[in-house]
């Protein structure tokens, strides 16, 4: 059996290329490398830790209902900030802040926006 060290990405379809990596960018994500050509351009962004998130721009032959990923959960020292942030740069309020216990034991602070994408992100902290 293979051994896994990880993720290399999570891959996300946006509808605008330059305003997705905009709000990444916001977020505290930075370009890696990018190629392709309108519209069909294409990055992968650092977000830290080793983790990427690939993003494709909508080229002319992708239908608009192509899904998402579920959710990706960003770490965060600051969910307040991290939520207000991603709320200026045009996220939508998803799930607010909030304190809970995972699975009742795991103390966490979380909060969800939907992104330029309506891809759902979560800032999650371990308490």
């Amino acid at each position: 059996m293979a051994k896994r060290s990880g993720y290399h990405h999570v891959a996300l379809r946006c509808k605008d290329i330059h305003a997705t990596v905009a709000f990444y960018e916001a977020l505290g994500c930075s370009v890696l490398r990018s190629w392709g050509e309108e519209p069909a351009l294409n990055c992968m962004m650092d977000v830290g830790g080793g983790n990427i998130i690939e993003i494709f721009g909508a080229g002319p032959d992708v239908p608009e209902d192509h899904p998402h990923f579920e959710h990706i959960a960003l770490k965060s020292v600051d969910v307040q900030d991290d939520y207000q942030t991603a709320l200026a740069h045009g996220a939508k309020s998803h799930i607010e802040p909030k304190q809970v216990a995972l699975g009742g034991t795991m103390p966490i602070e979380i909060a969800f926006v939907k992104g330029l994408n309506d891809e759902v992100i979560e800032f999650f902290k371990e308490l």
